[in-house]
């Protein structure tokens, strides 16, 4: 049997997310944040870094945004610790000359941003400036990423946003993915209601991703198996082929998915219904999709009205930045949210065999 990798979307956790009004305000911030990167294991240069970028954070949320924002720590999979800021400031309308040194708006020394690149293993910026255009949200969102030890360079074609109602430690959105050299797996599931009874709906169900040779066969057995349990669950099952170039999914219920290729953001809904209780037989929908193509599923905690033109360039950016914007721009504040973003690999260089370069940290299970 060819080997696998397992991800569960477990392993992504919200750790702090709060306003942040005044320098002091940060201290909490540090605080945690020191608390989290020694428990990972970051030797203490590391976290000094971390530090420092988490300073230039609440400053620049003070200074250019006017305190309207919050900054929070993620733990992703492969204890890889994320440090975002997201507010609803005025914009920046050049973010790629923000990021160099002394490019500054407000007479300062201006290294913030490019410090902030240095100092992280990983970093992205999307700015939405204030215009005269209606959109969802107007602000800028950074993200730096760090990595428990220097890690091989790849694509990094994952991105993982799980939230639940009121930061509750119960979370009913539940994503399943397995990866094989030449296909991608996401399995993703919504448990009815929140809660306790809504997490254990969803969770364990990894084993249906392995043992079904088809997504109708995966949706048949999850199907089956939550007719004995207290709760149903909606949700989407997906295979992107890179063999074959193609996306197949269906799904039953409430849930959505959307393929993002040559400037074009495609939607796509799904069987109505309940798994587990009554619903309309999902049918398998198939599409081609070629090198750099974006897949976005989403919960129903995620509002669906997004394209290319109120979040331009957006789909450009590293899946994990895409998860990130979604799930704070884009939330339903009433329900447990839920963001899973993939990007097919570019086989150009692979003989036309095709193949997938997930970010894979330590940490995700290999079957």
């Amino acid at each position: 049997m060819t080997a696998a990798v397992a991800l569960d979307s477990t392993l992504c956790r919200l750790l702090f997310s709060e306003a942040l009004v005044s320098e002091s305000a940060g201290i909490l911030l540090r605080s945690r944040l020191q608390t989290v990167a020694r428990r990972l294991g970051f030797p203490e240069s590391r976290r000094q870094n971390m530090l420092l970028v988490a300073s230039e954070m609440v400053t620049n949320l003070i200074k250019h945004a006017g305190a309207k924002g919050v900054v929070q720590i993620w733990q992703q999979p492969g204890n890889v610790l994320d440090l975002v800021s997201f507010d609803y400031g005025p914009g920046i309308h050049d973010p790629v000359s923000a990021q160099r040194d002394g490019f500054s708006t407000v007479g300062t020394l201006g290294k913030g941003l490019g410090s902030m690149q240095r100092l992280s293993d990983r970093f992205g910026i999307f700015s939405q400036p204030r215009t005269g255009s209606v959109h969802p949200w107007q602000g800028t969102l950074v993200w730096c990423r760090f990595e428990p030890e220097p890690l091989p360079p790849t694509l990094g074609q994952v991105g993982l946003f799980v939230r639940s109602l009121a930061n509750d430690r119960h979370n009913g959105d539940h994503i399943y993915l397995e990866l094989r050299p030449d296909r991608l797996r996401l399995f993703h599931l919504d448990g009815l209601g929140h809660g306790k009874d809504a997490a254990q709906a969803t969770a364990h169900l990894d084993r249906y991703l392995a043992e079904a040779e088809t997504l109708d066969g995966l949706v048949a057995r999850v199907d089956r198996h939550l007719r004995v349990t207290t709760r149903g669950a909606v949700g989407i099952a997906c295979e992107l082929n890179a063999r074959h170039q193609s996306l197949t999914m269906l799904g039953v219920g409430d849930m959505s998915a959307h393929l993002c290729q040559e400037g074009e953001v495609q939607h796509f809904s799904f069987a109505p219904g309940v798994l587990g209780r009554e619903h309309k037989t999902p049918r398998p929908t198939e599409v081609a999709v070629g090198a750099g193509a974006l897949l976005v599923s989403t919960s129903d905690g995620i509002r669906r009205g997004w394209d290319e033109k109120t979040f331009p360039g957006l789909c450009r950016q590293h899946p994990q930045l895409i998860a990130y914007v979604l799930g704070n721009a884009m939330a339903r504040l009433t329900d447990d949210q839920s963001v899973c973003v993939l990007r097919m690999d570019d086989f150009s260089d692979r003989q036309g065999e095709g193949g997938f370069n997930l970010e894979v940290q330590r940490g995700c299970m290999i079957a």
